[in-house]
């Protein structure tokens, strides 16, 4: 089964076509970056005018990578939420009537469960498994026991950790993609220059897996000097390495909590901030527990992983109807099992 799976959900604009949800047969991301740049950040207004202006060209250009006719595709699959509204009607809206044209089925795919699948396209993982979802938008720690089937453990309680990246990026005037920059200035940075607040969480109540970013965030922009050690200077090096080393050992603090109390020894992640070669080295230095990343095109927005989840639903029989509309937000996550309603796929 070949599925053509479209992502617009922020500001890549992405086409690609997977066969049987493993085999890439092309890929296609269009970048908006150098039209956010100069605002440091994603415009929605702008990103959702460039999704229509490229939408076209990229999925034309999907077709011709994979040598196939638009004929020979056999369903299509498309992000309708989480993300910018405007982005996302976009692919969504494109989607459904490419579908519709050629008679083919067409799947509605949660963008969290892409991310959580990227690194299946390139290697067959047994569930269960502890997924780390950790993008511009969400911090999550869960339980996965199937492409469609999480278990929350933990979450973010204000800002995610892409985020913070970009804000503290925006602050220092390092430019934009924050999180791309402020990893390559920590390499030359020294981690133990700032000692920067780590957010204490009751770990009662169900949140015993939680993450907290708006405080750090705050002490790196707005009280970075109250927190230097002594004999270090205050750079932006020196900032972006105990900054970056913090927000990482935030998050596997938590996750490695969450392998101990599960026994499950397999940790898959996800996201853009998968992409951060720190946070890659920290899980690394666990001998005890086996760390999967997708590989550095798959860590972004791409369609190849909502190709690759929109198969496993169609091959289980599941179908779209075309009213399926976009969805800014998911439902607030609660702790346990999500189905598929909850989750936000319908």
């Amino acid at each position: 089964m070949k599925v053509l799976g479209i992502e617009s959900s922020c500001d890549e604009t992405a086409c690609a076509i997977v066969e049987d949800g493993k085999k890439i047969l092309s890929n296609v991301v269009a970048t908006q970056i150098p039209f956010h740049q100069i605002y440091k950040g994603v415009v929605p207004e702008i990103a959702s005018r460039k999704h229509a202006e490229w939408i076209l060209p990229v999925v034309r250009q999907a077709l011709s990578e994979a040598s196939l006719a638009p004929e020979e595709i056999d369903a299509v699959a498309a992000t309708n939420r989480p993300g910018l509204m405007g982005s996302l009607l976009v692919g969504l809206t494109f989607a459904k009537t490419f579908a519709w044209s050629l008679n083919k089925p067409f799947v509605a795919v949660n963008h969290l469960l892409g991310h959580l699948y990227a690194a299946h396209l390139e290697r067959d993982i047994p569930y269960p498994y502890l997924g780390l979802l950790v993008s511009g938008g969400h911090s999550i720690i869960a339980k996965v026991n199937g492409f469609d089937d999480l278990e929350v453990l933990g979450t973010t309680i204000d800002d995610s950790v892409g985020e913070a990246f970009d804000k503290v990026a925006k602050f220092y005037g390092l430019g934009y993609p924050g999180g791309v920059i402020i990893d390559r200035l920590a390499k030359e940075g020294d981690a133990k220059s700032f000692a920067f607040p780590v957010a204490k969480i009751d770990k009662k109540d169900g949140h015993r897996y939680d993450v907290s970013f708006s405080g750090l965030k705050t002490a790196v922009i707005h009280q970075a000097d109250m927190f230097l050690r002594p004999g270090y200077e205050k750079t932006n090096a020196n900032i972006c390495a105990a900054f970056q080393e913090t927000a990482c050992k935030t998050l596997t603090s938590r996750l490695f909590r969450a392998v101990e109390d599960t026994g499950l020894k397999t940790v898959v992640a996800g996201g853009g901030v998968a992409a951060n070669s720190r946070l890659r080295a920290l899980l690394a230095e666990r001998d005890d527990i086996q760390c999967i990343f997708p590989p550095l095109k798959l860590c972004g927005d791409n369609g190849a992983m909502i190709a690759g989840v929109g198969y496993h639903f169609l091959k289980r029989g599941d179908r779209s109807g075309l009213d399926t509309t976009a969805c800014a937000r998911v439902p607030q996550f609660k702790r346990g099992l999500q189905n598929l309603e909850d989750f936000g796929r319908r």
